[in-house]
């Protein structure tokens, strides 16, 4: 493809996810499926080019970011308490279903080799990070089932890998053994967390040096692919790299980058992480006509491979549901033999924990990197494929249903210690403290009415806040809605001002900008 062409198909497809998304939002669909739809259809249209992926590259391109993106907003204190859910599903899981896929595979296809069937059930146990995140957003789950497929998905596809490359091995050399494959996996874990660790680290040590807002998050733009491509050339985990220097960085952000830096800065990843999310459905669904063209077209597909593949979907759904059961029925065995230390999620939390197994992007670019001389790639393609289709369609799609149906109740366990008003008033009070200190100089002089007023105000009205806040509700949302007003007449008569020539651009930008903080801080508070 031309590079001109180049550019102008990418102009297209962001007009597609724009009007995509849209139509998603009115028809309250989850985005991803209507994306990954769009692009199917897109690559059926006449004159438009083949998509054809380098994994490598999607890999390269989209994979660090949107790890990094998981792993800065993840509450980490959570995910240390349910770090051995977390690896009983990104390892365990993945481990399970691979060989639950690879035997019924083999017995559905006896033609094709072990290590073909074990390719293609390493490249579909791992639930996708991107398709996780793009359906997790659009419904509510309780803090511990939420940081449990979060942190699955941020981990699983290192240990997907690492079977992955041991099956194609297998299937070259005709060589396979659990031992090395075992070694092999804590090698690259523990050299991709070191370096994370040393990404992480340096990274906190340059922002401290950083004076300019735009370096401090251009170099938070660099963390993940530094990472990622350092791990990955000294044949490590990048993706173990990536996340741990995204866990890093999202532990020291609130410290290292002023207020300004970080709104800027959120917004900034914001939008990147919103186009990168939805061009990997779009050109997952794209390359739907290449996949196609590369087994001989429908016709085959549906004559030869609808069945199998089918049931290997079937397989790896009820795979994912019987390790989610089984180990929940473990852990409360356990639990019935005296150690109180585990606690099961039950069986609701459990129905959807094991329905909530979409793939994405990391499966199809896997499946695509197969040798082309590997014995049944065309097969291994064709059912990655309708995995991730069935997947984000069927579980993506009624996903929001089966929570609703199974009534999910936040165990007492997992709330916060304090609730939103509580935190606010500690908070209220230390500041109160702090401009009472620095309110009187040295003769007892009162220098600060003002302020100690104001502080003083808002931490006795914060404390009356807890514990009474249906009673307060209706007040403070028309107190903000009226204060929003206020903004709104500020704001329509600094623009005349300017439309009239009475106040010069930057005037309208420094009022602008105090105007939208004090819109983003009344918003906030009436949330």
């Amino acid at each position: 493809m031309h590079p001109m062409q180049m550019f102008e198909w990418v102009i297209v497809m962001l007009l597609a996810i724009i009007v995509l998304h849209y139509a998603a939002n009115r028809l309250r669909l989850p985005p991803a499926v209507a994306l990954l739809t769009g692009g199917a259809i897109f690559a059926f249209l006449p004159g438009l080019p083949v998509i054809a992926l380098d994994p490598q590259l999607v890999l390269v391109i989209f994979l660090p970011p949107l790890l990094m993106d998981g792993a800065w907003f993840i509450a980490l204190r959570h995910l240390r308490r349910h770090m051995i859910g977390i690896a009983a599903l990104a390892v365990g899981a993945v481990i399970f279903t691979t060989a639950i896929v690879a035997a019924v595979t083999h017995w559905l296809v006896p033609g094709l080799p072990w290590a073909a069937c074990a390719a293609l059930g390493a490249i579909v146990s791992p639930p996708d990070a991107v398709s996780a995140r793009a359906v997790l957003q659009r419904v509510h789950l309780p803090r511990r089932l939420s940081i449990l497929l979060e942190g699955e998905s941020l981990f699983n596809d290192a240990s997907g890998l690492v079977l992955f490359r041991f099956a194609i091995a297998a299937g070259v050399t005709g060589a396979f053994s659990m031992v090395d494959a075992l070694q092999s996996f804590l090698l690259l874990a523990a050299g991709g967390a070191l370096v994370g660790v040393a990404v992480g680290a340096v990274w906190v040590v340059t922002v401290r040096r950083l004076d300019d807002k735009y370096l401090m998050i251009a170099s938070s733009l660099l963390a993940p692919w530094a990472a990622y491509l350092l791990a990955e050339n000294a044949h490590l985990s990048g993706v173990i790299a990536t996340v741990t220097t995204g866990l890093i960085c999202g532990w020291y952000q609130h410290i290292v980058f002023p207020a300004m830096v970080r709104m800027n800065g959120t917004a900034f990843w914001a939008v990147m992480i919103f186009l990168m999310e939805a061009f990997v459905f779009l050109l997952i669904g794209s390359s739907l006509r290449g996949v196609i063209d590369r087994v001989g077209g429908f016709g085959v597909v549906l004559d030869e491979m609808a069945l199998p593949v089918l049931a290997i979907l079937a397989a790896l759904t009820v795979a994912r549901f019987l390790w989610v059961f089984g180990a929940d029925a473990a852990i409360a065995g356990i639990r019935a033999l005296g150690v109180k230390r585990y606690t099961p999620i039950g069986p609701r939390a459990a129905t959807v924990l094991g329905w909530a197994g979409m793939r994405g992007v990391v499966t199809l670019a896997v499946a695509l990197s197969v040798p082309e001389d590997f014995p049944g790639r065309d097969f291994i393609l064709t059912a990655a494929f309708a995995v991730i289709i069935g997947t984000v369609l069927i579980q993506g799609t009624t996903l929001g249903a089966v929570i609703r149906l199974v009534r999910l109740v936040e165990p007492e366990c997992d709330r916060p210690r304090m609730t939103m008003s509580q935190a606010e008033a500690a908070m209220a009070q230390a500041q109160v403290r702090v401009v009472q200190s620095h309110a009187y100089d040295a003769d007892g002089t009162l220098l600060h009415p003002r302020l100690l007023e104001r502080y003083q105000r808002h931490a006795e009205l914060s404390a009356r806040y807890v514990g009474q806040e249906e009673n307060f509700s209706d007040t403070l949302h028309a107190h903000f809605d009226l204060v929003l007003k206020a903004i709104a007449a500020g704001r329509t008569e600094l623009i005349r001002l300017h439309r009239s020539g009475d106040i010069d651009e930057h005037t309208l930008q420094e009022l602008e900008r105090d105007l939208d903080l004090e819109e983003l801080s009344a918003l906030s508070a009436k949330a």
